[in-house]
């Protein structure tokens, strides 16, 4: 095979496994749920809470509270999701999905009072969230420590959220 030939081939395999990875990673989205894709917004929209999410908020805080983890101090709120990592590690005991949303809802409501973001329930291309936002600036608290507690990661908060606090804080 000549050397235009061999660089051809490996153009059109090149080509082939960028369709094919774009192929994939199209199919591995999130699913949008029953609004068909091209109606979500591109760029976040947002609305403020009511009173069902009011009450998820103070539910979820009141059981960090029961924990003893004061939500006001990055170091206890991370040390309380470190505890409930390892608790649920050893015995799988509590469902997990109960676990993150209540330190997701600690996370925001830190990120609340420390900051000019407010509660919000965003919209955007991958679905919708409760969020903590200001403007176009949107953390969504519930990916923050769900992708974290896939990896199992531990002594994460008071490094990833104070860093948003000072961000936000400028």
């Amino acid at each position: 095979m000549g050397l235009f030939d061999r660089v051809r081939r490996a153009a059109s395999d090149r080509q082939e496994r960028a369709q094919h990875a774009t192929e994939t990673r199209v199919r591995t989205l999130p699913d949008p749920g029953e609004v068909p894709t091209e109606e979500l917004p591109l760029t976040p929209e947002s609305r403020k809470i009511g009173e069902e999410e009011r009450e998820g908020i103070d539910a979820g805080l009141a059981a960090l509270a029961e924990e003893g983890v004061d939500v006001d101090d990055l170091v206890s709120v991370g040390a309380g999701l470190d505890r409930a990592l390892t608790g649920w590690l050893a015995d799988k005991g509590e469902d997990h999905d109960a676990i993150v949303d209540r330190y997701a809802i600690g996370i925001g409501e830190h990120l609340h009072r420390h900051t000019d973001l407010a509660w919000e329930v965003v919209t955007d291309v991958f679905g919708t969230d409760l969020a903590v936002a200001a403007g176009d600036f949107v953390v969504v608290p519930s990916n923050l420590v769900a992708v974290r507690w896939m990896r199992r990661e531990s002594g994460w908060v008071p490094g990833v959220v104070g860093h948003i606090v000072e961000v936000r804080s400028r």
